[in-house]
């Protein structure tokens, strides 16, 4: 990044910071956290400890940082390296992002820069300049995605409550800052998993590795009872998937042992990204992970990790851009459209205008635009 750019968005970070302490609070036992963060142009700077709000406000204003990160785990010496740190235990957290779904609309939302001659465009494969194949990709937000990302995050909590029986008031859903949520559960029953355990709790939320037997097949298929659509946990999700009503069971099922037990097992593999729920495991596995840490913002766009109280009314382009709207001059380059707080911005071909303030900082986190002064 430009100096000129980070100055500017470090000084708008700056004023963020020191405008809405309010929403940035240590979590649980902070000083069993390990804390992290890191600087425009500039590497990450971990093995942090913190000890409460203050502190934590104190090295934002001081230091004001491009990210903040917080451990999920809790360790006796935080503040040591990896080995020494002595891991007692670690919330439970998921990770549920928008580009994972693969939606059709990522064509009309994703910007490309060129890596050869720096060209801005979207749509294509190739540099329609230079036809070169190889592009730096950002996306910008986009409704159709965050309606998908939330119904992954609807269906990980019905999961999490009906089969897992972990209380919903345990459970903190955050908009990430950029496009999707982190799902935190501080239940004290999941606390203590490995990595190992959360790779199987993982595979269970997913539906991965599912078996026809656990859906009443049999070793003679032709004598296999299926589990009812009324059945508690995966068995009734996969037969209201397959059967969709009690009285379709019957001659469903006929077809089904009709077709073989090969026929089925691929069926159910074919069903698993629709009922099972799209997350990345590997955030869920790591448990020395540090996370973006709520109330704080996210580089890729501007907007603030936050917390969302209800993600059904929850829009991230008005509720999450705290960033000012103060005129500001860019040169932008932005061939894809965005709107923020009800605004639309865009497709921009290198023209210098005045936007506001949280629209150029948007702009130039995702390298669609730069500063003119």
């Amino acid at each position: 990044m430009l100096e000129p750019d980070a100055k500017f968005l470090e000084d708008s970070f700056k004023k963020y910071y020191f405008d809405h302490f309010d929403l940035i609070r240590t979590p649980k036992n902070p000083e069993m956290r390990e804390f992290g963060y890191q600087k425009f142009n500039s590497g990450m700077i971990r093995h942090i400890s913190l000890r409460s709000d203050k502190e934590l406000h104190l090295l934002l204003m001081k230091n004001v940082p491009s990210d903040v990160y917080c451990s999920n785990a809790r360790y006796s010496f935080p503040n040591l390296p990896m080995a020494e740190k002595d891991w007692q235990n670690a919330d439970l957290i998921f990770d549920i992002d928008a580009k994972d779904l693969h939606l059709p609309c990522r064509i009309n939302h994703t910007a490309k820069k060129c890596n050869s001659c720096g060209c801005m465009f979207s749509g294509l494969d190739s540099c329609p300049q230079c036809k070169s194949t190889k592009f730096d990709v950002s996306s910008v937000l986009c409704n159709d995605c965050m309606v998908g990302a939330k119904r992954e995050v609807e269906k990980l909590i019905t999961i999490l409550t009906s089969d897992l029986g972990i209380k919903k008031q345990d459970i903190t859903v955050y908009y990430s800052g950029n496009e999707g949520f982190h799902i935190h559960v501080s239940s004290s029953e999941y606390e203590k998993l490995d990595s190992r355990h959360r790779a199987d709790l993982v595979d269970y939320v997913t539906f991965k590795g599912a078996i026809p037997e656990t859906f009443g097949a049999r070793t003679n298929f032709a004598k296999s009872i299926f589990s009812d659509v009324d059945d508690k946990g995966w068995p009734g999700r996969v037969s209201k998937k397959i059967f969709g009503s009690k009285s379709n069971k019957p001659k469903l099922s006929k077809e089904i042992i009709s077709e073989g037990y090969p026929a089925f097992k691929k069926r159910l593999e074919s069903i698993q990204k629709e009922i099972g729920t799209l997350v990345d495991p590997n955030v869920t596995i790591d448990v020395h992970r540090i996370f973006r840490l709520g109330g704080t913002i996210n580089s890729k766009s501007g907007l603030t990790k936050l917390l969302c109280t209800d993600i059904a009314k929850f829009n991230p382009g008005m509720d999450a851009c705290y960033i000012d709207d103060e005129k500001t001059a860019v040169l932008a380059d932005c061939p894809v459209e965005f709107r923020l707080k009800n605004k639309k911005f865009g497709p921009y071909k290198k023209e210098r205008l005045d936007v506001p303030k949280y629209a150029a900082v948007y702009m130039i986190c995702k390298g669609c635009a730069t500063t003119t002064n």
